[in-house]
């Protein structure tokens, strides 16, 4: 009776880090290879190591990534490593592959394996390092605003990063609804700022839409590799100038830089990037308001992956503090006509 017992369904399961050693060994010809679980995020990742080499295998969700958008993701990193970006890449297999597919309990869930991004994340940097970051960051974007995929990815427009996701979250306010309602108002004082702006004239392209220090790294030289472009889509390049603007802004706010340092280094990093490509004045002048569709994004994909990503820290308390954050940057940042 216990033999035929069917396995039960199964919502989001950990794939073995042994059986996965074993498969990338034969499928890519690695031969005295470890590999270990490294951390569960938006995707699962693992760290791979050779005698010589390090690589990252990386294991997507079918929740939040359908195979057509993995190989849109795949697909535009192709573009940007033949050209010249500095990114982790995606490495083909034996017979020429880049994705892999492995038949897990809840249905087949797909990998891919990433060069190293080698050294670290910089939460500190120098001069030279946002001088390095802008620069490069415009490489990235010269080459993906002449980037066409067959595979295409969603679009960063005013609908998917502040209307629709503020209409998922309304649920999870049912106890602070005066939170959600301040979330509305200042959305509909947003969408009309960035209407003033000749949003026709900003430039366009692929988005990573993440660019936070933590996915980038620099190495003893100052070399920087960018990486994690899970959340690539199309819209506003502005919108990566804007979260790299975010990660300063956070640091005033929380008082370990002073404003003035932070405007020093910003305007360190945008002349570096225009260095390499135009970014226009109201380009610049769109960021604070850009980033407050940042964060309502952010916080529909988390309420969208309560199940499988965000249920250790998603609940009220998270809520009102972030919303508490979201006042104090639109306070410090945004100006809106009286």
């Amino acid at each position: 009776m216990h033999a035929t017992t069917p396995i039960f369904p199964v919502q989001y399961s950990t794939l073995s880090a042994l059986a996965l050693k074993g498969a990338i060994a034969a499928g890519y010809g690695l031969n005295n290879i470890s590999c270990s679980f490294l951390l569960r995020g938006v995707s699962d990742t693992y760290l791979v190591r050779s005698n010589t080499e390090q690589y990252i295998f990386k294991i997507y969700r079918d929740s939040h990534r359908s195979i057509t958008e993995i190989r849109g993701e795949v697909e535009l990193l192709n573009i940007l490593h033949d050209q010249g970006a500095k990114i982790a890449y995606p490495i083909r297999d034996l017979n020429g592959q880049q994705i892999q597919s492995f038949n897990a309990p809840e249905g087949i869930r797909y990998g891919v394996l990433f060069s190293f991004a080698r050294g670290k994340s910089m939460h500190d940097l120098s001069d030279r390092q946002l001088a390095v970051t802008g620069r490069e960051m415009a490489v990235i974007h010269t080459i993906s605003a002449n980037a066409f995929i067959q595979y295409e990815r969603k679009s960063y427009d005013l609908n998917n990063t502040i209307i629709q996701p503020l209409k998922k979250v309304k649920p999870a306010f049912a106890d602070i609804p005066e939170d959600y309602d301040y979330l509305l108002k200042t959305a509909e004082r947003v969408i009309q700022k960035l209407n003033d702006f000749d949003t026709a004239r900003f430039s366009n392209g692929y988005c990573h839409y993440d660019y936070l220090p933590k996915n980038f790294h620099f190495d003893e030289n100052d070399n920087i590799t960018f990486f994690d472009f899970d959340f690539m889509g199309r819209g506003y390049l502005v919108n990566d100038v804007m979260s790299f603007w975010l990660h300063l802004a956070l640091h005033t706010t929380f008082n370990k830089i002073t404003r003035e340092e932070a405007e020093r280094q910003f305007d360190i990093f945008i002349k570096s990037y225009q260095s390499g490509k135009h970014i226009s004045a109201d380009e610049v002048k769109a960021i604070p308001y850009l980033s407050f569709g940042f964060w309502i994004f952010y916080m529909g994909f988390h309420y969208e992956q309560f199940d499988d990503f965000s249920n250790s820290f998603f609940n009220t308390r998270f809520l009102k503090e972030r919303v508490a954050l979201i006042r104090k940057l639109v306070d410090n940042y945004c100006a809106f006509d009286q």
